[in-house]
């Protein structure tokens, strides 16, 4: 598997690791930022273990709820990595159903990876921020892609950013 299949970005942020940390693994701290306005993130469970629950609803500008998945936990490593998929449901169960995005043709199944490194800038200590997605096949990578993996992304992480130095 290479990277035909996965989607990746890195950014370096002027604000601690810790504190992105929490942004990604309360549901409080997740929502405010979590999806790039004008849409917003309007419910979140997150139960940080493996085999956790990671799940997210979206709604439009319009006010169109959208629930953007349920997956499972795979990978919690305090302050460094968080791994979580759209294949498995909590617990480990198999996932029968490809999760949709906004369009009921833009369904894929990924697995996602935040990792966060420690990184000096000119503030102090800040944070070398990496976001992966890998997909099982070529067809879900483009779709992500299309739909503006790294725009949308980038824009939720400028949000969250924000919002950390306005404090948390």
């Amino acid at each position: 598997m290479g990277s035909n299949l996965d989607i990746t970005f890195t950014r370096i942020v002027d604000v601690p690791k810790e504190l992105i940390w929490r942004c990604w693994t309360e549901p409080e701290l997740l929502l405010p930022w979590f999806c790039p306005k004008p849409w917003k993130a309007i419910a979140c469970e997150i139960d940080l273990r493996p085999g956790g629950i990671f799940s997210s609803t979206m709604q439009s500008p319009e006010g169109v709820t959208m629930p953007t998945g349920t997956g499972c936990i795979l990978e919690v490593i305090p302050n460094q990595r968080f791994t979580w998929t759209s294949a498995l449901l909590p617990g480990y169960r198999p996932s029968l159903t490809l999760e949709k995005c906004g369009t009921d043709d833009a369904g894929f199944m990924f697995t996602a990876t935040i990792a966060l490194e420690d990184h000096v800038v000119d503030t102090g200590i800040g944070t070398k921020y990496t976001a992966t997605v890998k997909h099982a096949d070529e067809a879900g990578c483009a779709k992500h892609a299309a739909m503006g993996f790294e725009a949308g992304w980038g824009a939720a992480l400028d949000q969250m950013v924000a919002m950390i130095k306005k404090g948390i």
